[in-house]
């Protein structure tokens, strides 16, 4: 049923929006779905948003803003994946839930979160603040004071579904699409991006909230590092090549009277970026690696240089973006990167560098292209290596 039914949303969508501009990013982009009677507001790992409009219509704009920003601080921290990992059975998804609350709330109660139930805080857990739900979780599973406190009693009980402990509810089954993984990782990493540049501006961002911020952004592993060295010395090496042009006058030109000197120049590299949407590539894969790229070309100041081209067995049209969240991945053929690659090698003004994003599954040209470096993001533990005339990083399969 359409979210137009839920009484206030709008409102609570700007409240939360003007109280937590750094997550605005993620309330906006929860899909709200109408679902009568199911008695609760809840979430699933698709990023629905499912909402008894009856219930909604008892709470301000303040309560159910508050709820949407607590429900999708459990999709932004991946509370539904970190349960199976915790040992989290099904007959205890109850008090992992009371845990990743404890989690959110410990940081966002405090900053102006005004829940319209009572939010279930560290101390009710007889923990210390500033904790994981791991560690919640594994101290409240050595105490019966998680059950004597109540928290899954009346007045305090909120189902926040799915998306919090990974376990589908009944009312999970149908609706609208929810958001695909890729656009889940790539609105991840927007946020993130929304908390550390609030923090710079404003500086009121809970540190929970930049510790996750830096884990989601900050490079973890070595292919990241690899991929940024080849990034870094492909736009050195083209970006350091002056020339002379007569585009501009040198500022010698008033010394030589009537002869015409031309001035030297540094050329701004352009890049693009070949992603491979053949049927056997996954989309969380590549969005993370597309993700990366466009924040290490972000480091080097050449974001706006980017054009993106979607190619199976022949490329789509490139589409110059300033955001991996404005990429469409469209496709889902057969494989052949040459063919991005020559596209890629046609585009005015030619690309100096172009990143080939693949699982190496593919037929590559007899020789390199010319006047253009090539980059090869290889993403899978079993992908091929791409010809010698390419760089290549080898990016593994639990990428994100």
């Amino acid at each position: 049923m359409s979210s137009e039914l839920i009484p206030g949303l709008a409102a609570a969508r700007l409240w939360a929006a003007a109280r937590f501009p750094y997550l605005a990013s993620a309330v906006f982009g929860a899909r709200v779905v109408a679902a009568p009677g199911i008695g609760t507001v809840s979430v699933d790992e698709q990023w629905r948003l499912w909402a008894d409009p009856e219930l909604a219509a008892g709470w301000n704009a303040a309560g159910l803003g508050s709820v949407l920003v607590h429900h999708v601080c459990h999709l932004l921290r991946l509370h539904g994946e970190r349960a199976a990992p915790a040992g989290v059975t099904e007959a205890e998804a109850d008090r992992w839930v009371r845990c990743a609350d404890a989690e959110i709330n410990d940081d966002l109660v405090p900053t102006g979160l005004e829940l319209p139930v009572d939010p279930v805080l560290p101390s009710d857990l007889g923990c210390s603040p500033a904790q994981l739900a791991e560690m919640y979780f594994g101290a409240a599973r050595q105490t019966p004071l998680f059950e004597k406190n109540g928290l899954g009693g009346p007045g305090r009980k909120l189902d926040c579904g799915s998306g919090a402990d990974g376990f589908p509810r009944p009312w999970e089954g149908g609706g609208p699409p929810g958001v695909s993984q890729w656009q889940a990782r790539l609105l991840r990493r927007l946020v993130a991006q929304s908390c550390l540049a609030h923090q710079r501006q404003v500086g009121d961002v809970p540190a929970g909230m930049l510790r996750w911020a830096d884990e989601v952004l900050s490079p973890r592993v070595d292919w990241r590092r690899a991929l940024a060295a080849e990034l870094r010395k492909a736009v050195a090496d083209t970006a350091g090549a002056v020339d002379y042009s007569y585009r501009r006058p040198s500022r010698r030109a008033s010394a030589a009277g009537a002869v015409v000197l031309p001035a030297l120049r540094r050329p701004v590299p352009e890049v693009a970026v070949v992603c491979d949407t053949s049927g056997s590539m996954t989309d969380d894969m590549l969005a993370a690696s597309l993700a990366e790229v466009e924040g290490l070309l972000g480091t080097l100041g050449l974001a706006r240089q980017l054009r993106v081209l979607a190619c199976d067995a022949a490329a789509a049209p490139a589409r110059r973006v300033t955001s991996a969240r404005q990429v469409e991945l469209t496709g889902g053929g057969g494989t052949d990167m040459g063919a991005g690659i020559e596209a890629a090698a046609g585009l005015r003004p030619r690309p100096a560098i172009t990143v080939v994003l693949t699982d190496g599954l593919t037929p590559w040209p007899d020789g390199p292209p010319r006047g253009m470096r090539v980059v090869v993001g290889l993403l899978g533990d079993g992908a091929p290596e791409p010809p010698p005339w390419a760089r290549s990083v080898r990016v593994p399969s639990d990428v994100g």
